[in-house]
């Protein structure tokens, strides 16, 4: 497992950034596994950037995305598909067929059997993208998620509520209480995990996530499974997990 520290937000973009790029560049049709919320931004920009100046090419890329909330309609504004059209897909030439979201709006056992199968036919995700909640969620796997859930509906807390009203005018009433997520088990199948936390305000979570105890109850339950203490039970022995911030 890597840490990386680094001194702002554009630095952890450009860095997370070329190592996508890089992937895609060594597989044309490398599956990525992406993230929403504010941390993943300057590496999408990175990303279009990249794309613009012709040093790397989306066309045959396979992504599936971490989370979507539950009775929310695909083009909400505030959908995470509306997030990855405005922050990524609408700004490089990756196919519309080839980018694969969790359907809030469709029977949760059904959906999440869908999209493990989905991630199976592929041949599973190359590269993985993940944000941390302040409360250490990862996706949408709150602290006491199990180690072994795959892709599930979740009930959201109410400090995840209150922290994703921002995006809902202010209004926690206006935020939907349920989400799709990927599971731990399906997050740390993926070839390579990079983690990214931005800011002060994560950085006592990252103390706690990558220093304490690993344990379902520990913040967040799933960063601190490194390829030997978890991927070794299963396995799957290698597995890289990288985070870099701005933690300061």
């Amino acid at each position: 497992m890597k840490v990386i520290v680094l001194n702002s937000a554009a630095q952890v973009g450009e860095e997370v950034g070329k190592i996508f790029c890089d992937e895609v560049n060594a597989k044309h049709n490398a599956v990525l596994g992406l993230a929403t919320g504010a941390s993943p931004i300057p590496t999408y920009e990175y990303m279009t950037e990249q794309y613009r100046s012709g040093k790397v090419s989306f066309k045959d890329v396979r992504t599936f995305n971490l989370d979507e909330y539950c009775d929310l309609p695909k083009n909400h504004p505030n959908s995470f598909y509306s997030f990855m059209e405005k922050n990524l897909f609408s700004k490089v030439d990756i196919k519309p067929e080839n980018v694969n979201f969790l359907d809030g709006n469709v029977e949760p056992v059904a959906e999440s059997a869908r999209y493990a199968q989905a991630i199976k036919n592929v041949g599973g995700i190359d590269i993985q993208l993940l944000g941390i909640g302040r409360n250490g969620h990862i996706g949408f796997n709150e602290p006491n998620e199990a180690f072994e859930l795959g892709t599930h509906c979740v009930d959201l807390k109410e400090e995840t509520i209150e922290a994703n009203k921002r995006f809902f005018d202010g209004n926690a009433d206006l935020v939907p209480k349920q989400a799709y997520t990927m599971g731990i088990k399906t997050i740390m199948q993926a070839r390579k995990v990079l983690m990214v936390a931005n800011g002060k305000g994560k950085a006592d979570i990252v103390k706690k996530a990558f220093f304490g105890p690993v344990t379902p109850e520990s913040p967040p339950a799933s960063c601190r499974c490194t390829p030997t203490s978890f991927w070794s039970r299963r396995g799957s022995p290698e597995r890289d997990l990288i985070c870099g911030g701005t933690l300061q």
